[in-house]
């Protein structure tokens, strides 16, 4: 079954590895407020934290009391961070098996061009529906954040 694919761009006045430090700070997740009835972040913490951040799970609870697991697949913090999101409590547990969420840095003259680009796999074509909706919103949520991380740059 095919996978919702979006992603969302945006040029932040940082160095890769400026951007990839705060994707390491476990304390900014919580500026991620969601857009709608898509939550955002209360709480996350490495569970565990890898010396190098390939096979780090970090721990999400939402503000609507939701959980996840983000892994992270990939590190290369001056080009890509590649994680994975999956545990998912109800009610996103009965919609997707899992999300993808590719972070690509190109470093440009003054910044970063930022890519962050999600696959969405849902649970069954049943699900699908559903899950599309859902991806208008978190591509909205998503839209945000990355315009929140360039305002603070």
């Amino acid at each position: 079954m095919a996978a919702i694919k979006f992603s969302c761009y945006k040029f932040i006045s940082q160095l890769p590895e400026a951007i990839s430090s705060q994707i390491a700070d476990i304390e900014k997740w919580k500026e991620f407020s969601g857009h709608g009835f898509l939550p955002g972040i209360a709480d996350a913490r490495f569970d565990p934290k890898s010396e190098d951040m390939v096979g780090s799970k970090i721990k999400v609870k939402n503000t609507d009391g939701s959980q996840h697991i983000e892994e992270i697949l990939l590190w290369d913090a001056d080009r890509e961070i590649l994680m994975k999101l999956h545990e998912f409590s109800p009610p996103l547990k009965g919609i997707a098996t899992h999300f993808m969420e590719h972070w690509h840095l190109e470093r440009v003259d003054g910044g970063t061009m930022v890519e962050r680009a999600f696959e969405l796999h849902p649970k069954s074509i049943f699900t699908q529906p559903f899950l599309w909706f859902i991806s208008l919103f978190f591509r909205k949520a998503i839209d945000k954040h990355l315009d929140e991380m360039a305002s603070t740059a």
